[in-house]
């Protein structure tokens, strides 16, 4: 029973490492998508095409940061949180995904689908990274978000990634197309995007 105990908090603390893969949802990896691998250097025209979700920071911004989250992912919340400090140089573009969980669809199309999202959002990561659980949400999606959400999450499984967060940009430095699969803190984010400091 105490290596119970110790066992616990040593797991949830390697559990918290950087970002929350499809491995944790269901114990064994799941395969890839049978559609064609979006190349890198069109990741972002694919997104900006086909994947659907809410903007945050500046809107009239020519740079668009897509960020495929999934609700339940505490590293997701992290990511959400420091990305706040950036939103008045750059756009950010949140695509809900459904990878961890049967809450995942319901509070991506929750926060998606709110009158204000970014008020949504970062109460649902505020409630999440309390452990509370996030936003309460319906299980009854309207046919066309979950149809989105699906389609995300098809998008994440086209561009090889695993995991979520999953961040693709344009670096505005060197104008080369950057991804990240993990949250990082403020300034490594303002780094990847070539914003300088934040």
């Amino acid at each position: 029973m105490k290596f119970r105990h110790l066992a616990l908090p040593l797991i949830a603390s390697l559990a918290l490492l950087s970002a929350c893969s499809k491995q944790d949802a269901t114990g064994t990896p799941t395969s890839a998508a049978d559609t064609a691998p979006i190349p890198a250097a069109q990741a972002l025209e694919v997104l900006a095409a086909q994947g659907k979700g809410f903007t945050a920071g500046t809107l009239m911004s020519a740079n668009a940061v897509y960020v495929l989250f999934d609700a339940q992912c505490p590293h997701c919340g992290h990511l959400w949180e420091s990305s706040l400090p950036l939103q008045s140089k750059v756009k950010f573009v949140w695509l809900p995904v459904s990878l961890l969980n049967a809450k995942s669809a319901p509070q991506g199309a929750a926060i998606m689908t709110a009158a204000n999202p970014v008020e949504a959002m970062t109460a649902h990561e505020k409630s999440l990274l309390a452990g509370q659980g996030g936003t309460a949400a319906s299980a009854s999606i309207a046919p066309e978000v979950e149809a989105a959400i699906k389609a995300n999450t098809a998008l994440l499984d086209r561009l090889g990634a695993t995991s979520v967060p999953f961040v693709v940009a344009k670096n505005l430095r060197t104008g080369a197309v950057v991804t990240n699969a993990g949250s990082l803190d403020t300034e490594p984010l303002a780094k990847l995007l070539g914003l300088g400091q934040p």
